[in-house]
């Protein structure tokens, strides 16, 4: 027999070998395992509460911008409309044409303002 018949014949049995389990490989793992779990379980119900919060108000948000957009529009309509009715020369027209007022002429005479006099201290007073 030369060498490569016995190393083609040679039959090695290796049914004996058991492998053995690492307990506490075995617990790490089923620790990360809990723990990816819980984050994931975390991550889950973070995303449908903030689902559940746009469903309920999203509506209302839309519709509330709406009313905010008609009521900015409203404002500036207003806004329009005391530009528009303050204006000195709208006012003259409506003095001269509704009121039949007349504008002052060279000869107008302007009464001055009457100021109140400043109040005594205190110590001139009489007291009651």
């Amino acid at each position: 027999m030369d060498a490569t018949e016995y190393a083609l014949r040679k039959i090695v049995h290796n049914n004996p070998i058991v492998r053995e389990v690492d307990e506490v490989r075995q617990r790490e793992m089923w620790q990360w395992v809990w723990i990816g779990l819980v984050l994931v379980l975390v991550l889950l119900v973070s995303a449908w509460l903030q689902f559940a919060v746009l469903v309920q108000h999203g509506y209302d948000m839309e519709t509330l911008q709406r009313a905010r957009a008609a009521e900015a529009e409203t404002a500036r309509l207003l806004h329009l409309d005391i530009e528009r009715l303050s204006s000195p020369k709208r006012i003259e027209e409506f003095a001269t044409t509704r009121l039949q007022m007349v504008a002052p002429g060279v000869n107008a005479i302007v009464l001055p303002r009457i100021v109140a006099p400043e109040r005594p201290p205190s110590s001139v007073v009489a007291a009651r």
